[in-house]
């Protein structure tokens, strides 16, 4: 399949169970329909998972019981009965996300259709161990006390989206380059049990974001596709079979890694030609506050003349990492995001199309090459996901056959 596909060619892949015994399986199943449709009948329930319609009764008073699923307003047509759909209950679920950033760091909460509901910063000049637990400390009081004590219980996890091996990150020296290194050692699920007993979940933040864009942007629309999300560092993710698929350990798509070669036919990396960080590089050779780059809401027009040539460097590399990255998977789509001004994603995405053209595609199905539409947020949002998605949602990369 080439193309972005609807709701029921997505969904009328997966077939339910009737036996008794596997309730949890099948209320997975409805819950991701109804994350991934918004709302729906429960006949149509019945039908795209081929579940009898009192067993998607049953389910459905027993989510609606549990808060989890409210019916909506009744839809009246022309003849018999009218329809009443079924949706998530905003409040049924909450979850936090800490993104954990080379300069900042973002602790959110989202309820459960990924609505950020509150979000809190900070910046730092290394994202040291103490520091970002600390935030997380601190942070998780704030929210949580400002969440209305009946709706406390219902926040099921803290996602934490942190890069890979980020204690390789630093060019520190002495004391400082010790305690940085030491994020190696850290258990991340036992200093949070510190402070708090809600389960913790650790992602990669570059999968995170993938994660937040297959479950609240425009990765609904495709089963297969790469994904690309330029912060300071470049990373990636991958989505197969109509869930972001993690790897082994933890560590699938990561794009950043793919090889490219230098103006002296050197080897590099991906991160060494198509990040952020590339651009903050330029604009402090000029004398310019590369933090113009990270202020809220994000403007870019008056580094425009920076800005332009690394778009198109970028675009030049993204290309070939595009093809790249179908070698091994023909996916159907690429998309591209990043902690950038919407016109700038798209120009981004824009020159990458016109540069696949003129790409070596022998024995290739070229990609189509699509905008991401998350945004700067998706790394936070994406780990606040991870909770919710472990708990409630079904993983169809496990074990499981393809929705």
């Amino acid at each position: 399949m080439v193309g972005p596909m609807d709701g029921a060619s997505i969904t009328e892949r997966r077939a339910g169970v009737n036996q008794s015994g596997i309730r949890d399986y099948n209320e997975r199943l409805i819950l991701s329909l109804l994350q991934r449709l918004d709302a729906v009948s429960g006949a149509d329930l019945s039908r795209r998972t081929g579940l009898s319609r009192p067993t998607v009764s049953t389910i459905l008073r027993k989510l609606e019981d549990d808060g989890l699923v409210r019916r909506g307003d009744p839809i009246r047509g022309k003849i018999g009965k009218p329809s009443i759909p079924i949706e998530l209950d905003p409040n049924g679920v909450f979850s936090l996300g800490l993104k954990v950033g080379r300069r900042s760091a973002d602790l959110l909460l989202i309820d459960f259709m990924g609505e950020v509901k509150r979000q809190i910063h900070t910046s730092y000049e290394y994202p040291l161990p103490d520091a970002v637990f600390g935030f997380l400390q601190e942070g998780l009081e704030s929210l949580l006390g400002d969440l209305p004590r009946d709706l406390r219980d219902r926040v099921c996890g803290i996602g934490i989206g942190t890069p890979f091996e980020l204690w390789k990150w630093s060019n520190l020296v002495g004391p400082a380059s010790e305690k940085f290194r030491s994020w190696k050692d850290v258990n991340f699920a036992g200093e949070v049990s510190r402070f708090t007993d809600l389960p913790v979940f650790v992602v990669n933040d570059a999968t995170a974001a993938c994660h937040a864009e297959h479950l609240y942007g425009r990765g609904k629309e495709f089963r297969d596709y790469a994904y690309f999300f330029i912060g300071s560092f470049i990373g990636g993710g991958v989505a197969l079979n109509g869930t972001v698929f993690e790897g082994n350990q933890g560590n699938a798509g990561a794009l950043g890694s793919i090889r490219s070669t230098g103006p002296l036919g050197e080897s590099q990396q991906l991160i060494d030609v198509a990040s952020l960080h590339l651009l903050e590089a330029r604009l402090i050779e000029a004398g310019i506050d590369p933090q113009h780059m990270w202020r809220l809401p994000q403007d870019w027009s008056s580094i425009a003349r920076y800005v332009n040539p690394w778009i198109g460097e970028t675009a030049q590399e993204l290309a070939k990492a595009s093809l790249s990255v179908c070698s091994v998977i023909d996916f159907e789509t690429v998309l591209i995001d990043g902690a950038f001004p919407k016109d700038v994603r798209d120009e981004l995405v824009e020159r990458v199309s016109r540069y696949l053209v003129h790409q070596d595609k022998r024995g290739l199905i070229a990609p189509r090459i699509e905008a991401g539409s998350v945004g700067e947020n998706a790394r936070g949002i994406g780990a606040a996901s991870s909770p919710i998605f472990s708990q409630f949602l079904l993983n169809t990369n496990a074990g499981l056959s393809a929705i």
